[in-house]
């Protein structure tokens, strides 16, 4: 059962909102969404970050029930994102005295978010700067593009505790765990902070010596959860830089009348389940299109299937490969499959994006199937994955 209270002295004060069905408009949520923040009790009283603005008088009741009639005498604002700074001039206009410590850059959005003026209150911190707040002192760091440019992180010294913004967050609300953290934090990772790779390791650099013993993320469960802190850092040692995590294939499809495009990818999935290979399959015009994308990054080959359309791609695979492309794919095996009734163009499309991810092989020859999948055909795909699963 989650319990709000990491130590004595912090507290998770955010809400789960289990009714909301996308995340910025557009990622699936079957378990709605977490929004930490954190109440720090000392000689000082301070919250980190804020909420999303759909819930802010819960944000503003849980904070109320730890105070004991205190005043709160700071806000850390690490990230300025409006589900982390939506409720902030709220909670100035409930907690006048309190001081909002944040970056410069974020000092600039707060005027552009709020018709408030709210730069009296503001006292700028840089990487470096400390805060005492009594027992506990903060000590930030700049993490700019993860995946904001100016976003900070906080490692409080006395309970080795790290406030990472955004990094090691997941979908899901915090009473709606599943055991595999990996599955959401990995979805999460790859289509929100994924592009900045380089960013994400250089602040991971920036912990390396530093004694931690949970990090509080502003989405999904303080860590560590199921796992030791460990496993949760050197996933994201391997998502910051690109590597594959899992041994398989990721099977994507787009399939217009769920015919033969469909049954070639279906059949792939059999091929290369027959031969233990772990897959994952995603269905462009009816999943989620970013389960695709974590799948892509996860496995180390990936194979592409579309139908022909309007002598260009079928539209669902072409937004699908625009997404790995923003989000800087790279270093995988990678064959295509086409089908053409017609006049076959798929293949040609999906070739011309392969080609643009770097480090990207890709496996000769496109297989064209027409209309529906022929015995022949079959034949074509194992030998296919033969190549697919060649080293590289």
């Amino acid at each position: 059962m989650y319990e709000p209270e990491i130590t004595k002295d912090i507290i998770n004060v955010g809400v789960d909102d289990k009714k909301i069905q996308k995340f910025e408009n557009q990622y699936e949520l079957p378990d709605g969404m977490a929004y930490n923040s954190y109440l720090i009790l000392d000689e000082k009283v301070c919250v980190m970050d804020s909420v999303d603005a759909d819930v802010t008088e819960e944000w503003l009741d849980n904070i109320d029930k730890y105070l004991d009639g205190r005043d709160v005498d700071a806000i850390v604002v690490q990230h300025m994102e409006p589900d982390h700074s939506g409720s902030l001039a709220a909670f100035t206009g409930k907690y006048k005295n309190a001081v909002i410590y944040t970056s410069a850059v974020a000092a600039n959005m707060i005027k552009q978010f709020f018709d408030t003026d709210l730069s009296a209150k503001i006292e700028i911190i840089k990487e470096g700067d400390k805060l005492s707040l009594g027992s506990h002192e903060l000590n930030f760091m700049a993490a700019p593009m993860v995946h904001w440019p100016e976003v900070m992180m906080t490692y409080e010294s006395s309970e080795n505790i790290l406030f990472s913004a955004d990094a090691f967050g997941k979908f899901g609300y915090k009473g709606a765990e599943a055991d595999d953290w990996a599955c959401e934090a990995r979805r999460y990772y790859f289509n929100i902070v994924g592009k900045y790779g380089v960013q994400v390791q250089a602040v991971l650099k920036k912990l390396e010596g530093k004694d931690i013993t949970n990090i509080c993320p502003l989405h999904g469960p303080v860590l560590p959860e199921n796992e030791p802190l460990d496993f949760y850092i050197n996933k994201y040692r391997t998502w910051a830089a690109y590597e594959p995590e899992d041994d398989g294939v990721a099977i994507v499809y787009a399939s217009i009348h769920d015919c033969g495009t469909r049954q070639a990818a279906l059949k792939l999935e059999d091929i290369l389940k027959a031969r233990g290979i772990k897959t994952g399959v995603t269905n462009l015009t009816e999943d989620d299109l970013h389960e695709g994308v974590e799948d892509a990054f996860r496995y180390n080959r990936l194979i592409l299937c579309a139908s022909s359309y309007d002598a260009d791609v079928f539209p669902p695979m072409r937004q699908f490969l625009n997404v790995l492309n923003i989000k800087s794919f790279k270093n995988r095996r990678v064959a295509i499959v086409e089908n053409g009734s017609w006049a076959p163009s798929a293949g040609r499309v999906m070739k011309q994006y392969v080609e643009g991810f770097a480090g990207c092989t890709l496996i000769d020859p496109i297989i064209t199937i027409r209309s529906t999948l022929k015995p022949e055909d079959e034949d074509k795909l194992k030998q296919l994955t033969e190549e697919l699963l060649k080293e590289g």
